[in-house]
C-alpha cells in the first residue's frame, strides 16, 4: 500500500501528511526533533489494513512549513488535533518517537477525548534539562552541510540503518544534500522542555499506554519508574540492541511490539 500526500495548514503553517489508508483505526505517527516522516516507513511498511496509517511531518520538519513563528509545545498539540479533525482521523492511536512522543503525550493529556491510545518510543515527561538547547546546537553545528553525498550523510549521521533513515530526511540541491530544517527553530523547540518537567501532565493521562524503550534508552531508570508508578503504562517493552533510534534500527521488533498493542486495544484487552 502507498503513502498519498495530504497537506493540512493551520494559522498559516504548512503540515505535510503522507497517508498510507486503511480502512480500521486511525494510528498517527509523530517523528523526533530534526526527524521527518520518513523514518517511520519501515516501521510501517507492512500495516494491517485494518488500520488507517498517517505519519506526519510536524512543524519545522521535513516536507512542512520550514520557519513557523510558533515552536511552543501548545502549537505542536494543536496541529496534531487540527490534522485528526482534517483528515478524518477519530479518536486516533498517537505514536510518537522521542519529542515525537512528547507531543504525542501533551495532546493525549490536553484532550482526553480525543485519543484512543498512546505509544511512546523513547519518550517520557522529562526531568527538564537546561543543558539540552546546547547540546542539540552543537551536535547541530557538527552537520559538515552540505554532505558531498548521501554516501557521506549516511555515514556521519550513524552509518546503518540509523544513518539512512537520518540521510533520508535530507534534499539535493546546489551539488550538496541539505538539511530539511532550521537550526535555530530545533534549538527553540526544546525551550520548554529545557525549563522543567511534564509529570503533572503524564498524571492527567487516562487513555491505554505503551511505552517502548530502547536497551540503551537515554530514559534514566529512575524516571521509567516514576513513569510506570505514577502514570497509565498498560505495557512496557525494551526493544533489545537498540539506542534512542528503535524504529530504525530495529523497526520489525518495534512493529511486532506496535501490532500487539493495537490488537489487544481492537479485542478489548486494554
Amino acid at each position: 500500500m502507498a503513502w498519498s500526500e495530504r497537506i493540512v495548514t493551520r494559522d498559516g503553517v504548512r503540515l505535510v501528511c503522507r497517508d498510507r489508508g486503511g480502512l480500521g483505526p486511525p494510528v498517527v505517527l509523530l517523528h523526533g526533533l530534526a526527524g521527518h516522516s520518513g523514518e517511520w516507513d519501515a516501521t510501517a511498511r507492512n500495516p494491517s489494513s485494518r488500520y488507517r496509517v498517517v505519519a506526519v511531518d510536524q512543524r519545522g520538519h521535513g516536507a512542512g512549513e520550514r520557519h513557523p513563528r510558533d515552536v511552543w509545545r501548545a502549537a505542536y498539540v494543536a496541529d496534531v488535533i487540527v490534522v485528526a479533525d482534517r483528515l478524518g482521523l477519530r479518536q486516533p492511536v498517537l505514536v510518537g518517537q522521542s519529542l515525537g512522543g512528547h507531543t504525542a503525550m501533551l495532546t493525549a493529556a490536553a484532550h482526553p477525548e480525543r485519543v484512543r491510545a498512546l505509544v511512546l518510543v523513547e519518550a517520557g515527561p522529562g526531568s527538564g534539562d537546561p543543558s539540552a538547547r546546547v547540546e542539540i546546537g552543537g551536535w547541530l553545528d557538527s552537520w559538515p552541510v552540505p554532505f558531498t553525498s548521501r554516501e557521506a550523510a549516511v555515514r556521519f549521521l550513524g552509518g546503518g540503518p540509523v544513518g539512512e533513515g537520518w540521510a533520508a530526511g535530507l534534499e539535493e540541491r546546489d551539488g550538496g544534500w541539505w538539511p530539511r530544517l532550521d537550526r535555530g527553530v530545533m534549538v527553540d523547540s526544546l525551550a520548554e522542555n529545557a525549563r522543567r518537567s511534564f509529570w503533572d501532565e503524564w498524571a492527567r493521562i487516562v487513555c491505554p499506554t505503551l511505552a517502548a524503550l530502547a536497551r540503551s534508552s537515554i530514559i534514566p531508570p529512575h524516571e521509567v519508574d516514576g513513569m510506570l508508578r505514577q502514570g497509565p503504562v498498560t505495557q512496557a517493552v525494551s526493544i533489545p540492541e537498540t539506542g534512542h533510534d528503535p524504529h530504525l534500527e530495529r523497526p520489525g521488533t518495534l512493529h511486532t511490539a506496535l501490532s500487539d498493542f493495537l490488537d489487544g486495544l481492537a479485542h478489548g484487552k486494554r
